[in-house]
């Protein structure tokens, strides 16, 4: 057993919290909006085949129909690329456990062997890899321990209904290990990862389809003719195999068993409601009132309609009845929310575009098995989980571990707005599950259509899903040199080459692209792409109109602008939380910030003093949170002290924002209302720790439930341990303060999106090591004329020819998620 985890832990006072959206506004009680957005997730199970693919040939030289022995055919249609095979120098001891692995905690689990205080009635929703304590690992990683020594256990997530916090039930984390199952195999309570000490959390929203049916039967009842009349329709939120009915859920207020939210009302007529409903709210809010199990007892509180707060679903009726109510303009949708292009372009959208080609083959080499990848020096291993999706550890550069872990932690969506609903909204991501949600890539438009697509294979609910092709790792070249010169006497050139592992999350509204790039310099890069739909609010004319008029033309433009009919964007900031666990040239380090300062000085060789600048190197000898410097007037770098380049150097790597879009944010403000305590991890644009293996991680996916007093408390974390050359972690943010605006319409898109932090060599090596790795040339210059080209490297000599298959592969056998009934919550699922 991991030596960190935990004995007994109390089994009474399920005090859990069931996460969705957040929201909370002064005063108490606090008002939240419950999001019920229903989104497609059925998946298909579908086996991971293989055949050949047409062959690349030159024309005039024809090759051989058969790939090479070290280059396998990978896939059909929908598995698209091809695979170079290499075996793992050892075994993946992070990657997903396999089904007999799963099939052996759950069999264990469900046959008596259950920990004390878990009620018989409980299930086991999802079982994955709990990751192992890096302390147990380096020593395996050395050969200097067999696996066997790293220890292997599983993550089991369980939901009660009723037995557990009292009438709300309650979802719980245990450890089930050693694995294989055996003798000593035992089962626990997990919370040796939750600084809080538990490892549970209330569930807050009892029963969704109940939810439903209730409120179908209010606004179907004595509503009916209201909705009829006010929306165009009565709406039918129980079809929910169709559209999405509930639009709108944040962080309920919990006191004892009741939960206190607000849910923005939807019409269910729209044309594309399933992909564009966070762009047709109807300006209809409902404030609901929800005690444990039993219907009975729920009760709607208020209604918010034009700007009016009603006391209560008769008060709402009768003003209505008495003509008392002014009627909105309705949201219609239409062709003006279709994300597909238009079906007539513009001249010249129908010559053929330019794309990434392979001719001969990859040279990224892949155990698919083992998920170990490696490519012009790097290696490294792949996980996936469903929370938080794709990790990469043991990041090695030619030999050398520069990183143990890196991955996603959070992806949190913070708004404001004048309405019930936006006013308090906020998404932690993790919760619905940002691998849950990962679908299949689209080759030739996600990646390169040459790439190799990996699968991934989940647990949940008693039943396997293999999800294909939702891993993608490519070679690209960007559109720039790596590296050039011009001289009177040469012209040196060398191509920038880099390899790129990706995914794609759709949670909800927004798909997120996340790309980890790996340099030949020994750079790496974690990269950020959203696209999809923005939430949007109600835009009342007349109110904005009052508003313009009592209080100032800059009141229209508190949170966003006017995009539509009656649509107005809402302002929101997004944060993504990730992981580095730097090893730079061993795991003592320390953390520097090298500002660059201006000076006034005199020089022996000069009258006068001049103002000029120098570097200023400052240690960060405790653990803390840090922000980016103004005017880019500095950098962060993670040095060794103990170790030097070739001139003396301390080595190191420093962290830098990347290639995206401007600077990554942190929260703007030091309170959110909304977060409470459960995203203290966005408060700076980075953070470094002391490592631990009892921290797994920044946050867990339940914080967003006891925002007050989160599962994993990130701000306990950071306690002013010592830094200095110890082994670190640093926590670092991407994301963009998002002033939507009709450029949003339909969808937000990622050339302007895109954000990311870059992790540079800093004296880590004596000179650029690309210098063997690139591919490159120099034209050496005589007398007016050219006198001799040389390349370096492989060069294309002879013509190619590409099959349609390797640039644009038919797409009739890609799986989309299907129809069914997914909110936005695990309620859904559970």
């Amino acid at each position: 057993m991991p030596k960190l985890h935990p004995g007994d832990h109390p089994n009474a006072a399920w005090r859990t919290r069931w996460p969705l959206y957040i929201a909370r506004l002064p005063p108490f009680p606090l008002f939240v909006t419950i999001f019920l957005t229903v989104t497609v997730l059925f998946f298909s199970f579908m086996p991971h085949n293989y055949r050949k693919l047409p062959t690349l040939h030159n024309p005039s030289t024809p090759i051989s129909s058969t790939p090479s022995a070290a280059v396998t055919s990978h896939g059909d249609k929908q598995n698209p690329g091809r695979i170079r095979t290499v075996s793992a120098p050892r075994a993946n001891v992070w990657r997903e456990l396999g089904r007999s692995e799963v099939d052996d905690v759950v069999d264990f689990v469900k046959g008596g062997n259950r920990a004390a205080g878990v009620p018989k009635t409980a299930g086991v929703v999802f079982v994955e890899r709990l990751m192992p304590n890096k302390t147990d690992v380096l020593p395996f990683l050395a050969d200097a321990v067999e696996q066997s020594e790293v220890g292997s256990y599983a993550r089991v997530v369980m939901l009660q209904n009723k037995e557990w916090g009292k009438d709300l039930g309650g979802i719980s984390e245990w450890m089930v290990g050693p694995l294989p199952v055996g003798e000593r195999t035992t089962m626990q309570p997990l919370s040796y990862c939750y600084n809080s000490g538990r490892n549970h959390i209330r569930r807050p929203v009892p029963d969704i389809i109940a939810l439903y049916e209730w409120f179908n039967s209010i606004v179907n009842g004595q509503l009916k003719d209201l909705m009829q009349d006010l929306l165009g329709e009565t709406p039918d939120y129980t079809q929910m195999t169709e559209t999405p009915g509930l639009m709108g859920l944040s962080h309920p207020s919990l006191e004892e068993n009741l939960i206190v939210g607000w849910i923005t009302v939807q019409a269910l007529g729209s044309i594309r409601i399933v992909d564009a409903f966070s762009l047709l709210p109807q300006g209809m809010y409902a404030k609901l009132e929800v005690s444990g199990f039993d219907v009975s007892k729920w009760n709607i509180a208020n209604w918010y309609y034009d700007g009016v707060l009603y006391n209560s679903t008769n008060t709402f009726y009768n003003a209505w009845k008495d003509g008392r109510v002014r009627k909105s303009m309705r949201n219609a949708d239409g062709d003006w929310t279709a994300a597909e292009p238009t079906e007539e372009g513009i001249e010249g959208r129908e010559r053929y575009a330019p794309m990434l080609v392979q001719p001969y083959g990859p040279r990224v080499e892949i155990d698919e098995a083992e998920k170990y990848v490696k490519w012009m020096g790097w290696e490294f291993y792949l996980t996936f989980s469903q929370v938080a999706a794709l990790s990469v550890f043991d990041i090695r550069f030619r030999g050398e571990r520069i990183m143990y872990e890196l991955g996603m932690q959070e992806a949190m969506a913070h708004y404001a707005g004048g309405n019930p609903s936006s006013s308090g909204q906020l998404f932690f991501d993790t919760m619905f599950g940002f691998g849950l949600n990962a679908f299949e890539l689209v080759p030739g438009y996600d990646c390169p259509a040459y790439a190799t697509f990996l699968p991934v294979t989940i647990y949940r609910e008693g039943k396997y899903i293999t999800k294909k092709n939702v891993i993608c790792v490519f070679e690209a070249v960007s559109d720039h040199a790596l590296q050039r010169h011009t001289s009177p006497s040469k012209v040196t050139v060398s191509r920038n080459s880099y390899l790129v592992v990706r995914s794609v999350s759709s949670v909800g509204n927004y798909d997120y692209t996340t790309s980890y790039l790996f340099y030949l310099d020994g750079s790496v890069e974690v990269k950020i792409h959203a696209s999809g739909y923005i939430f949007t609010d109600y835009l009342a004319i007349d109110s904005v109109r009052h508003d313009l008029a009592t209080r100032g033309e800059t009141q229209l433009f508190e949170y966003g602008y006017r995009i539509h009919d009656v649509v107005a964007s809402s302002m929101h900031t997004h944060i993504l939380n990730f992981k580095a666990d730097l090893d730079i040239a061993g795991t003592a380090n320390t953390l520097y910030k090298v500002d660059v300062e201006p000076i006034t000085r005199k020089y022996e060789w000069e009258d006068e003093a001049r103002n000029t600048m120098h570097l200023v190197h400052t240690p960060q000898l405790t653990e803390a949170g840090l922000d980016w410097p103004r005017n880019s007037q500095g950098l962060y770098v993670v040095l060794n002290n103990a170790s030097t380049n070739a001139w003396g150097e301390k080595r190191g790597y420093k962290i830098v924002p990347g290639t995206g879009m401007g600077t990554p944010p942190h929260l703007a403000m030091a309170n959110s209302t909304a977060a409470g305590r459960a995203a203290d991890w966005a408060l700076h644009d980075l953070f470094v720790l002391r490592q631990h293996d009892s921290e797994l991680k920044s946050v867990s996916e339940w914080n967003g439930w006891e925002r007050d007093d989160p599962l994993l408390s990130f701000g306990k974390m950071v306690n002013g341990e010592s830094t200095s050359q110890e082994d670190l972690v640093v926590y670092f943010n991407l994301g963009v303060h998002h002033l939507s605006n009709s450029a949003d319409v339909p969808n937000t898109l990622m050339h302007w999106s895109g954000t990311s932090v870059m992790f540079v060599p800093h004296n880590y090596h004596d000179r650029d090591p690309s210098r063997e790795s690139a591919q490159g040339m120099r034209i050496k210059m005589g007398k007016n004329k050219v006198e001799e080209v040389t390349y370096y490297g492989a060069r294309y000599d002879k013509d190619v020819f590409i099959h349609k298959e390797d640039i644009e592969p038919e797409m009739d056998k890609y799986s989309p998620p299907g129809s069914g009934i997914s909110a936005l919550s695990h309620n859904a699922t559970f």
